[in-house]
């Protein structure tokens, strides 16, 4: 399947930016995933106001094909809720154990009403 145009835009990929959201954000806690998130900063290849997340998996959470399910699965995640996203925004997503027993639907759901709260989406 190709990736959406613009796909290396919406990513966060740099670990100072990681690190700096890791810092400044606002923490969120739902029972699938952790949430942090604050304001981003304008880099010169991407337009002013555009929103970028990022998925971290740490080791906890399994080995190594664990890992890269929860990613994967996480990526997909943001690409659907992408349009809905407030602008200006740097947030990271930290996947609980959780989220990989869900079914995909409810798991598309339950991210969609989680991101409102923490103002991460628009209605």
């Amino acid at each position: 399947m190709a990736r959406p145009l613009g796909d290396h835009l919406f990513f966060l990929r740099n670990s100072a930016d990681i690190e700096r959201v890791k810092q400044l954000g606002h923490r969120l806690q739902t029972p699938l995933f952790n949430l942090v998130s604050c304001p981003s900063r304008s880099l010169p290849d991407q337009q002013p106001g555009h929103t970028r997340i990022g998925i971290v998996v740490g080791k906890r959470l399994g080995k190594a094909v664990v890992r890269n399910r929860a990613k994967r699965i996480f990526r997909e995640l943001a690409r659907h809720v992408r349009h809905h996203l407030i602008e200006g925004q740097d947030v990271l997503i930290f996947p609980r154990r959780e989220a990989l027993l869900v079914r995909h639907a409810q798991r598309r759901h339950r991210a969609a009403l989680r991101f409102r709260p923490c103002q991460g989406l628009r209605d």
